[in-house]
């Protein structure tokens, strides 16, 4: 969400389906805000709708898959934990 765009006019919380935007007061004005990111489904129709491109869906990167020719030699393939 970018505060600096949102109008508060709140097409994008009629536009989620899964009720996680309302709008609420930031100051003098009203900006949409998101609850429970994590349930976000990513369907952008929040986007879409937002006529003043106030909202930019991005998606997470699934992992890699582990690669199929993976050693335990720490020479060769040094372990990280993070």
């Amino acid at each position: 969400m970018d505060p600096e765009r949102c109008t508060g006019c709140g097409w994008c919380v009629a536009a989620c389906r899964l009720h996680l935007l309302s709008l609420e007061p930031q100051g003098w004005r009203k900006h949409s805000v998101i609850h429970d990111q994590d349930s976000c489904t990513g369907c952008e129709k929040c986007e879409v709708r937002c006529l003043f491109n106030a909202i930019q869906v991005t998606r997470a990167m699934p992992p890699k898959p582990p690669s199929t020719n993976a050693t335990c030699d720490p020479q060769q393939a040094p372990a990280v934990l993070s």
